[in-house]
């Protein structure tokens, strides 16, 4: 039986979810807030007014990307099976098994355009409520409220569909490090969810909590132009400080003690580094 079903997100789940319902038979409608598919493979050089984001007020931004993101898993494995993800000849094209994210979001476009996924994405259609409602005859569907602007107001659009498949994403809200003393601690910090390019942290000394994926990428990124580069890791243990191999200016730690109103950070070995910048490499809470 062909079903009316709303997909929330035009991202990369989104685009393969809109596929395999249409071709299944149902009757597909796509929400999409931003301008243009890609979801979180839109990279956007703005970041959010509360650099570490726990302002629940705080101006949002979708993107987690930095300037320098590499996938970390090869293009093999990153392809939707009806479309694999193969190398393009062409100079504006990133050929190499792990690309950058200007590939990613080029491959998602094509996808959306191959398969006609374009035609069904509702754009800069931003979903603000979706529940289930009683029907009067009896029966239940959903109620789908988004919101689009009209002559510089929005306007609110409520529809009604048999399911709704919701492909938003969950990187969106930061988890922080919990560090005795932080807050009066007098430098800067932030969330990686918030970095984008090095030069912000030139000649600074820079320190890093976490050692997944980012603070690997962003450690090696910050670490050409920042004074020193300090990484605090779990997977340090109690262990003793070392300078991380092929750098003069990175060292890895174990995990933050405490920090200190003059500005020190102090480590679980004992040791103290008088940094400008704590960045959280921590992931989000989802």
């Amino acid at each position: 039986m062909s079903r009316h079903v709303a997909v929330i997100g035009a991202g990369a789940s989104g685009l393969i979810a809109a596929h395999e319902l249409r071709r299944e038979g149902h009757k597909v409608v796509v929400f999409e807030r931003g301008g243009q598919v890609g979801g979180a493979w839109l990279y956007n050089p703005m970041t959010e007014s509360d650099p570490l984001g726990l302002d629940p007020h705080r101006t949002l931004v979708h993107s987690s990307l930095y300037q320098s993101l590499r996938t970390n898993l090869p293009r093999e494995t990153m392809g939707y099976r009806v479309y694999p993800f193969v190398a393009k000849e062409s100079e504006e094209r990133d050929p190499r098994r792990f690309p950058g994210h200007r590939e990613v979001l080029m491959y998602l476009t094509d996808f959306a355009r191959e398969f006609g996924i374009v035609e069904l994405v509702r754009f800069e259609r931003e979903v603000v409520y979706a529940g289930v409602v009683e029907l009067e005859g009896g029966g239940k569907c959903w109620k789908v409220r988004s919101k689009m602007r009209s002559d510089q107001e929005y306007v609110e659009i409520d529809e009604t569909y048999d399911a709704v498949v919701v492909c938003v994403g969950h990187y969106k809200q930061p988890r922080i490090a919990q560090i005795p003393g932080v807050d009066a601690w007098p430098g800067k910090q932030m969330h990686s969810h918030n970095y984008r390019i090095p030069e912000p942290f030139r000649d600074q000394v820079v320190i890093l909590i976490g050692a997944s994926a980012s603070a690997a990428d962003i450690s090696r990124d910050i670490a050409v132009v920042a004074k020193e580069v300090h990484v605090a890791s779990r997977l340090l243990g109690d262990g003793t400080t070392a300078k991380q191999p092929g750098y003069d200016n990175m060292w890895l730690h174990p995990m933050i003690y405490r920090a200190q109103q003059d500005g020190g950070v102090v480590f679980q070995d004992g040791s103290v580094v008088y940094a400008d910048t704590l960045l959280h490499c921590t992931g989000y809470a989802f």
